[in-house]
C-alpha cells in the first residue's frame, strides 16, 4: 500500500489567494483544509506579498503537505494583473520552497480538463465536480478555494498518471 501524500493547492492572487490541501490515501482524496488568504485592500504590494509568503507558511506549518501545486500565471488583457499575479505566485512559491516542499505548476486550463474534461469550463463546473471527488455535500467555500482544490486534484491525478506510465 502506497503511503498518503497530502498536497497543498494554491490558486494566487495579488488579492485574493486560494489555498486547499487534499490528502489522498489508497486512491482516495480527502479534504484536510481549504479557505483563502486576503490581503489588505490598498495595501502596498510589498505588503500584500508578505501577507501570502506568511499565510502560506503557516498553512504549510499546520496541515504538513507532502507536495504542492500551484496554478500557473496565464495573461489576459491585462499585462499589469498578470505581473501582479506573478508576483503573488512567487510568494507562495517561496514560502513552499523554504519548507522544503517540491512545487508543481499547472495551466488553469488543464486543471479544468483534468476535473471537469473540458479545458474552458466554467468556475461553478469546477467547484461541483470538487465537491463531488471530495464528497463534500454543501460546500461552503470561495470560488479562489475551490480553484486552488482543483489544483491539488490535479496534481494528484498527474502522479497516478506518472506511476502508471512508470515516471517519477
Amino acid at each position: 500500500m502506497a503511503a498518503p501524500v497530502a498536497v497543498l493547492g494554491l490558486d494566487p492572487g495579488s488579492q485574493v489567494t486560494g489555498f486547499g490541501v487534499v490528502r489522498e490515501t489508497s486512491g482516495r482524496a480527502e479534504l484536510v483544509a481549504v479557505g483563502t488568504i486576503r490581503t489588505p485592500s490598498g495595501g502596498d504590494m510589498a505588503e500584500r506579498l508578505g501577507v501570502i509568503y506568511t499565510r502560506v507558511a503557516e498553512i504549510i506549518k499546520d496541515h504538513c503537505p507532502t507536495e504542492a501545486a500551484i496554478e500557473s500565471v496565464f495573461v489576459s488583457k491585462n499585462s499589469a494583473s498578470a505581473i501582479k499575479l506573478g508576483q503573488a505566485r512567487g510568494a507562495a512559491m517561496a514560502a513552499c520552497a523554504v519548507a522544503g516542499l517540491s512545487v508543481a505548476g499547472y495551466p488553469p486550463t488543464m486543471v479544468k480538463k483534468s476535473l471537469v474534461g473540458v479545458g474552458r469550463a466554467e468556475k461553478e463546473q469546477v467547484a461541483f465536480m470538487v465537491a463531488q471527488i471530495l464528497g463534500v455535500k454543501k460546500p461552503d467555500w470561495a470560488l479562489d478555494a475551490s480553484d486552488a482544490l482543483a489544483v491539488a486534484i490535479c496534481h494528484l491525478n498527474e502522479r497516478r498518471m506518472r506511476k502508471l506510465m512508470g515516471a517519477k
